[in-house]
């Protein structure tokens, strides 16, 4: 064989193979379908949500000063009173009487006085006319002296009795509502009980009322503000078991963060006026700290991470370009963008799963996709 069908063989060869090799190369990958939205840009409140317990801004427990008899329970268990309502009426019969023997002795002392006054007066007139002594004038000026500090110590004894007469009453020290009452009339009580029995009642203030919550202490200088803002601090609870919320405020912020958990605890107020807050209620608490006015969101499938970070897919004529992203927070399925974006792209939501960059896209929710909102 000459060397010229060498080569017009070695081309044929070469033609074949290159034939089978067009054959058998994979198809063009085809555009990965994918559903877009728009990034948004707009004003988001800054919300923290947390658990926390109702407590009563003040808890008065009722005891006696006095060993006594209960005469009558004035109000019902668990019922609402006012600050100064009777509650327990005690037997105060026997100091009635030590209160009425005190007035008399301090009408008998009175009348003595008076006469011991006009003794003294007409001493020191006898003496100025040479009439009378020396001695009988000083004697009725101690005389009267010893009558006024007499008098005194009525009226110190009868103030004393009527003090105690005091005690057989028991009204209400604060607006709220009494619990349980631990004895009823005709049972005997007395002073220095530290035992339970020892308590008659509880009255609870329920309006205003405190929820009390812990807050991560990231969020402590944006607490702080808001004390002194009027449109931020504002709290909204909703009793567990309830879809009732109640509207608030912050009030307190503990002047410690507790070490171990990195919280501090927090206190808001409520006027609660229909009580749907009760003391001990554990309640679904959610902070608006603030209002920021301009950021940018994506929903948080839109996220993508992977070993430099963040990332999104955004959609530049039918492509999907990979963009890095810092999320600054997350908020109610959405992220909030503090670089990377300025609001105005059009992103994956999904589908980032098929993607690489560079990748052709299918956008399955159509041409308007981008006008939809979050």
């Amino acid at each position: 064989m000459t060397s010229g069908h060498k080569a017009v063989l070695i081309a044929a060869s070469l033609m074949s193979i290159g034939s089978a090799a067009a054959q058998t190369a994979p198809p063009a990958r085809p555009p990965a379908p994918v559903v877009v939205a728009k990034v948004q840009r707009g004003p988001l409140a800054l919300r923290i949500d947390a658990v926390g317990t109702v407590q009563p801004i003040a808890t008065v427990a009722l005891k006696t000063r006095i060993d006594a008899t209960i005469e009558k329970i004035a109000v019902p268990d668990g019922s609402r009173v006012q600050q100064g309502d009777l509650l327990v009426k005690f037997d105060d019969r026997q100091i009635q009487a030590q209160v009425k023997a005190a007035e008399a002795a301090l009408a008998k002392d009175q009348a003595t006085l008076e006469q011991t006054q006009r003794d003294a007066t007409r001493a020191v007139d006898l003496l100025a006319k040479g009439a009378g002594t020396q001695l009988a004038a000083d004697t009725a000026r101690t005389n009267l002296a010893t009558t006024k500090a007499l008098l005194q110590g009525d009226q110190a004894q009868l103030d004393n009795l009527r003090v105690q007469l005091g005690w057989h009453t028991l009204t209400a020290p604060i607006s709220g509502r009494v619990g349980v009452f631990s004895a009823k009339a005709g049972n005997i009580i007395r002073a220095g009980d530290n035992t339970t029995s020892g308590i008659l009642t509880n009255i609870a203030q329920m309006a205003p009322i405190y929820v009390t919550f812990s807050v991560p202490q990231i969020y402590l200088s944006d607490l702080r503000a808001s004390l002194s803002n009027a449109t931020g601090g504002e709290v909204t609870a909703t009793p567990q078991g309830t879809t009732k919320s109640s509207k608030g405020k912050v009030a307190v912020l503990d002047n410690t963060i507790d070490p171990a958990t990195g919280t501090i605890a927090v206190r808001a107020s409520f006027d609660n006026a229909d009580e749907l807050l009760w003391p001990g209620q554990l309640c679904n608490v959610r902070i608006v700290v603030r209002t920021d006015p301009q950021v940018v969101m994506i929903p948080r499938a839109a996220t993508q991470t992977g070993q430099a970070g963040n990332f999104v897919y955004v959609i530049d004529n039918g492509k999907a370009l990979m963009k890095p992203v810092k999320i600054g927070r997350t908020q109610d399925d959405v992220d909030v963008v503090a670089e990377g974006l300025t609001g105005d792209e059009t992103i994956v939501v999904d589908g980032a799963l098929l993607l690489t960059n560079g990748a052709a896209v299918n956008i399955k929710n159509g041409p308007d996709a981008a006008k939809g909102a979050i």
